[in-house]
């Protein structure tokens, strides 16, 4: 049965988390995501707990889907797909292989790779390590600290792990890692994960490790559902030595991507949606930075921003998280709870990056429920 082994950057366990041992996910639902948020109930809710960018998918995008109806009949052929992704990166398409979304790529590498001593860094996406567990995997954990801002000191990466799983930029701590510090990472023998989910939210990608071929192991994913509102389509990709792309390829089902996502897919790697996503990139830091401002006023309440923010989210730590979570439902706003990532508690909460209107009403909704709280 899977276990795990909890290590904070000094290489020890953590004396103040017991969760490590109790349960398959050591205390945290891992299997909770933003989406459970705005389900049911929240659907009529100001969605702040999904990391999807506002107004997508755009009415070119709408369109070159529903083209792509025509050819329903027939089975996917995604080698137009594929090509146009490598030539995004300067890759030879043998380096590509594309997955009904980053999720999907999580599952084929727990379940292809020959793993014995996988690492994933925490806090972080939980697919990842709940994919490693239900391949039967035992799941070494490195909590990364508040106290440090949530930054990498790859040393603290035990050397005998053979797979290390890493978000950059990180969710939920909107931690964007320099490249050069997850490339030591790599070692011979290694498998090195980096998610790269958000990387092009963030302003000239950079950090990024996608185009890399000289990192031995070097395995990078990309998901093309948050920037442009393909959440519901599934779509994202893998980009790895060769040889790893067919091994990954031949864990796969026949024809794993739909026709419309491949139609997607091709259309979110041309020219024009790389301008409109670099535009987006640089609109998304500016809200960003107006709500982290509007929060930093609330830092006499005991407030606080894990920083400095990156992606198109914010980590925030508050007293009584929970019930501030819950009196923002009331008041019409859901933000993401965060005591289901590993390395965080009820204290925090994680909160998306939206315009500027709907963040200033936000604010004044948080003003509110924190004045009710303290009532």
């Amino acid at each position: 049965m899977a276990d795990t082994r909890m290590r904070t950057e000094d290489g020890s366990g953590d004396p103040g988390d017991d969760r490590g041992s109790a349960g398959a996910g050591g205390g945290h639902d891992l299997r909770h995501h933003g989406d459970a948020e705005v389900r049911d109930g929240g659907a009529a809710l100001v969605d702040l707990a999904v990391n999807v960018r506002t107004g997508t998918p755009p009415p070119w995008l709408r369109e070159r889907i529903t083209e792509s109806l025509g050819g329903l009949a027939a089975y996917p052929d995604g080698r137009a797909a594929r090509a146009a992704v490598a030539a995004r990166h300067g890759l030879p398409v043998e380096r590509v292989l594309l997955t009904a979304g980053a999720a999907e790529a999580f599952v084929l590498l727990a379940r292809a790779l020959k793993v014995r001593q996988p690492v994933v860094v925490h806090p972080q996406f939980t697919e990842p390590e709940a994919a490693l567990r239900d391949a039967g995997h035992t799941v070494d954990r490195v909590l990364l600290r508040a106290a440090d801002g949530f930054r990498l000191d790859p040393a603290a990466v035990p050397e005998d792990a053979d797979l290390v799983v890493i978000g950059n930029p990180t969710n939920p701590t909107s931690v964007l890692h320099p490249a050069d510090a997850i490339a030591r990472l790599a070692r011979p023998g290694r498998t090195l994960v980096v998610d790269e989910a958000f990387m092009d939210a963030v302003p000239g990608e950079r950090e990024a490790l996608a185009a890399r071929t000289d990192v031995p192991g070097l395995v990078v994913l990309r998901s093309l559902t948050k920037t442009w509102g393909l959440a519901g389509l599934r779509i994202g990709y893998v980009l790895a030595a060769p040889e790893v792309i067919a091994e990954l390829a031949r864990a796969q089902p026949l024809w794993p991507v739909s026709t419309l996502a491949l139609a997607a897919a091709e259309a979110c790697v041309a020219p024009r949606a790389l301008a409109e996503a670099a535009h987006a990139a640089h609109r998304v830091a500016a809200d960003r930075a107006h709500l982290v401002a509007g929060l930093e006023e609330f830092a006499p309440e005991g407030v606080r921003v894990a920083g400095p923010a990156e992606g198109p989210f914010v980590l925030v730590r508050m007293a009584q998280a929970a019930a501030v979570r819950r009196q923002l439902r009331v008041l019409g706003y859901a933000v993401r709870r965060g005591d289901t990532f590993p390395g965080l508690d009820e204290d925090w909460v994680r909160i998306a990056v939206r315009d500027r209107v709907t963040v200033n009403r936000f604010l004044q909704a948080l003003d509110q429920a924190l004045m009710l709280i303290r009532a």
